[in-house]
């Protein structure tokens, strides 16, 4: 199985991510250890996961064998998004083994890094049904493409993913001026740009509210405070406001959270602090 598309992050960050990782782990004078095997030495070697988890990060490791070796076939048994199980072959390499092991663990640091995070994203995600889990801005620098794939494999949905894409209002902003004015600023500069709005009390979600902002971000709250907010959204007439729960929001507060009605919980855990999960790739004779 080779379709992934849906979770596809763009080709030319994969391209640049895998440069520079092989750059850092081959060094200057190539694969040393490699250079003592026979040219022509040939072997099949096989992706297998130590523990169940959602693969992602295949792009990254066929990536690494095209820029290696093209000559290395890559083929998957599974796709980003798929639900491994212990054991399993999700992907076979086919080539000479000198390429494959040159790129054993460049390939490897993608798919655990990336599976880990669409792993706990399915985790957060299953808790929260109905209210959609999205990451933040704390992602690796250079990566933050592939984490946000990884995090759409493990059926979570992506916030802003730079400064550009949208008005993000936080407390810093405010200083010397209100939520109301800023809001109207914004609109003038950056019309048709979405706008959030960070709230930490029920009186700036009111004033949120009225200026006309398309999501209200509930700040480090309390479910019951987070609950009576949302209420004061959806009692407004402005429907079509989402609310974001943002801060303290883990395993273990996702589903209370959750049951406040608010449209999105977002948190940095998925990316910032996924524990990789353990795949191999286990050698045999071609």
């Amino acid at each position: 199985m080779n379709g992934h598309r849906e979770y596809d992050p763009p080709r030319h960050f994969v391209v640049d991510a895998v440069r520079r990782a092989i750059a850092d782990d081959v060094g200057p004078l190539g694969d040393l250890s490699a250079a003592l095997l026979p040219h022509d030495e040939r072997a099949v070697a096989d992706f297998i996961p130590r523990a169940p988890g959602v693969l992602a990060g295949t792009l990254c490791a066929s990536e690494t064998f095209a820029q290696l070796d093209p000559s290395v076939r890559v083929t998957w048994a599974e796709a980003d998004g798929a639900t491994v199980e212990r054991g399993q072959s999700i992907g076979r390499l086919e080539g000479p083994l000198r390429s494959i092991l040159t790129g054993e663990r460049t390939a490897l640091n993608f798919l655990c890094h990336l599976s880990g995070i669409a792993t706990l994203t399915r985790q957060f995600v299953e808790l929260a049904r109905p209210v959609r889990v999205v990451e933040t801005r704390k992602t690796l620098p250079g990566l933050r493409a592939l984490e946000k794939a990884a995090v759409r494999a493990g059926g979570g949905a992506n916030h802003r993913g730079t400064l550009s894409d949208m008005v993000m209002i936080k407390d810093n902003h405010l200083v010397g001026t209100t939520i109301a004015a800023a809001v109207s600023r914004a609109r003038e500069l950056w019309p048709g740009r979405g706008i959030e709005v960070e709230c930490d009390r029920p009186e700036q979600v009111q004033e949120a509210v009225a200026a006309g902002v398309d999501i209200v971000m509930l700040d480090n709250m309390s479910p019951d405070d987070a609950a009576k907010c949302v209420e004061i959204v959806r009692s407004s007439d402005r429907a079509r406001t989402l609310v974001e729960i943002s801060g303290g929001v883990g395993l273990e507060t996702t589903a209370t959270y959750a049951a406040t009605g608010a449209d999105l919980l977002s948190t940095s855990m998925i990316t910032q602090s996924a524990p990789a999960l353990d795949i191999g790739l286990d050698l045999g004779a071609e």
